[in-house]
């Protein structure tokens, strides 16, 4: 394994956090409970929102399928992970690491992109409420939802194509939960100039403006919240921006902690911040949106509800 360059039919060793049995159990149990959390919190919002028609609008529509792509994003890593931790043998092949990889690159540019499009939805609501109905149409979210599944694929498509192109020499031996970008190219003994100039100019474009946005829609918000004459209104106004804010902030937080870094200063020591985005995010994400929301509150209730009753008859 730890010698030679790296062929296709060869595999990696996720070796993860620690080596250490007893820290190995702990963090077993850890993401497991992180998992099933995640797993149930998603599908409960993912649930109560298809259930309620007084939910079927726009923001809970972009909501749900935010949660769909959270569960698919932890899907895609955390049973390998449990896995790798309970087992002695921590391989995976290089066709398997070439998947996570994709789907990990591909999921968090959905998300990011979603997130750009509830900026936008709220940004209609507020700013221009007696044209949201119109503005805001089933034809236009589905399009909007579309063409963020379309950039997001294509991404993934870009950089796992262009990893196929990168050779590994040496030890093949990952100190990290899963397959990561800039691991792998750290891991890489070929020249990997065309990857890191594609990733940072697709990055621009997939994460960058879609932040740009965000902040110019917020401000905008901001501003029509301020000209509001009553302090309840104000405080209603921003109650429906205060968990999208919220999810923003501790998205691209932890994605900045792990990418705004150049590429030859990147360490193993990254894997905390990994964890925070590739696994505490999903997690908190139904927390945060239905903790102040009435709304999902009673859509929640409702369901919870319904489930008992057909359980007692």
């Amino acid at each position: 394994m730890d010698g030679g360059n790296q062929s296709k039919g060869s595999e990696f060793l996720l070796l993860g956090m620690s080596e250490s049995p007893e820290q190995q159990r702990i963090l077993f149990w850890m993401f497991l409970s992180m998992y099933l959390v995640t797993v149930v919190g998603n599908a409960l919002i993912i649930l109560a929102i298809s259930s309620d028609s007084r939910l079927h609008t726009p923001m809970y529509f972009f909501l749900a399928n935010l949660s769909f792509t959270d569960l698919f994003f932890v899907t895609n890593t955390i049973p390998k992970m449990l896995v790798n931790l309970q087992s002695q043998n921590k391989a995976i092949a290089y066709a398997g690491c070439l998947t996570q990889l994709y789907f990990l690159v591909s999921l968090v540019a959905l998300d990011n992109l979603i997130l750009a499009v509830m900026a936008y939805d709220r940004y209609v609501a507020i700013c221009h409420p007696l044209h949201y109905v119109t503005a805001m149409s089933p034809g236009l979210c589905i399009l909007l939802l579309s063409l963020c599944w379309v950039f997001s694929v294509l991404y993934g498509l870009i950089h796992t194509l262009l990893m196929t192109r990168v050779t590994f020499c040496g030890s093949r031996k990952i100190h990290y939960l899963f397959c990561e970008m800039y691991v792998l190219l750290r891991l890489a003994c070929s020249n990997i100039h065309v990857n890191h100039t594609v990733l940072v100019a697709t990055g621009c474009f997939i994460f960058l403006i879609p932040l740009g946005f965000m902040i110019t829609s917020y401000a905008r918000i901001v501003r029509a919240i301020l000209r509001i004459p009553s302090a309840t209104g104000k405080y209603k106004a921003f109650s429906t921006c205060a968990s999208h804010l919220a999810v923003v902030s501790l998205f691209y937080g932890t994605l900045g902690m792990v990418y705004l870094q150049p590429l030859q200063t990147y360490s193993m020591k990254d894997s905390v911040a990994t964890v925070m985005y590739a696994v505490v995010t999903p997690m908190m994400n139904p927390f945060i949106y239905s903790l102040r929301n009435k709304d999902m509150h009673g859509a929640l209730g409702r369901l919870l509800q319904g489930k008992a009753f057909w359980k007692l008859t």
